[in-house]
C-alpha cells in the first residue's frame, strides 16, 4: 500500500487574521454597488404585470350599475378550496328586474382560502366575476379576509356587458315573465 505524503501549507499572517477573505467580500460589495438595482420603493412604486396576471377575484356590475351575478352557484361549485359562499334570493314580483330569476343576497370569498386559479371566472356564464389586477391583499384578522359582496364590487367596478340580459330583446314576451310551468304547458299539467 502506497501512502502519499501531503505537505500542509502553513497559512501566513494575512490568512490567519482573515484579512484576505474580508477584502474579497468587500470587492464583491464594491462590484455590486455600481450595478443597476431591481429594488422598488413599494408603496410609492408598484410592479406592473402582464395581461394574463390573475389577482384578486372581484364581482363586476354592468354600465348601468346593475349586478351581473344571478347566483347560479357555478363559481361556488367549481372552486377547488371552497372559498366562495353564495346565498341567493329572488326579486319581488313588482321589482323592475323581476325577469331575472335570482340575485346573490350574500356573496363571500374567503381570501385566505382562495388559490387565485381563475376557475370561478371561467365557470361564470354571466361574466360577473373576474380576476382583477389587484395583488395587495391585507387584513388584520381572519374576519377581514372574508370579502363580502360590497368589497368585491369595490374591487371589480364596472365592465361593459355584452350579454345584455336586461334589454327588451333578451326578455322575450312580456306575458311570459315568471309564469308558472303549468300555465306555459297546460297539456302536461298534473303529470303525463
Amino acid at each position: 500500500m502506497n501512502v502519499k505524503q501531503v505537505r500542509r501549507i502553513r497559512p501566513g499572517i494575512l490568512h490567519r487574521t482573515y484579512l484576505v477573505p474580508i477584502f474579497q467580500g468587500l470587492m464583491v460589495t464594491l462590484r455590486h454597488m455600481f450595478i443597476k438595482k431591481d429594488t422598488m420603493q413599494y408603496p410609492e412604486q408598484t410592479r406592473t404585470f402582464g395581461p394574463r396576471y390573475r389577482g384578486v377575484p372581484a364581482l363586476v356590475k354592468d354600465e348601468e350599475g346593475r349586478e351581473k351575478c344571478v347566483a347560479c352557484y357555478m363559481c361556488q361549485f367549481v372552486c377547488p378550496p371552497l372559498a366562495i359562499n353564495i346565498e341567493a334570493a329572488e326579486y319581488e314580483t313588482d321589482h323592475k328586474l323581476h325577469q331575472i330569476e335570482k340575485f346573490p343576497q350574500r356573496f363571500e370569498i374567503n381570501m385566505l382560502r382562495c388559490i387565485y386559479c381563475g376557475l370561478c371566472e371561467e365557470a361564470c356564464p354571466e361574466e360577473a366575476i373576474f380576476m382583477s389586477k389587484t395583488y395587495a391583499v391585507t387584513g388584520l384578522s381572519r374576519e377581514l379576509m372574508v370579502f363580502d359582496k360590497q368589497k368585491l364590487y369595490e374591487i371589480g367596478g364596472e365592465r361593459p356587458d355584452e350579454i345584455k340580459k336586461w334589454s327588451e330583446k333578451s326578455k322575450g314576451p312580456a306575458d311570459r315573465s315568471h309564469m308558472n310551468g303549468d300555465d306555459l304547458a297546460p297539456a302536461t299539467a298534473g303529470g303525463h
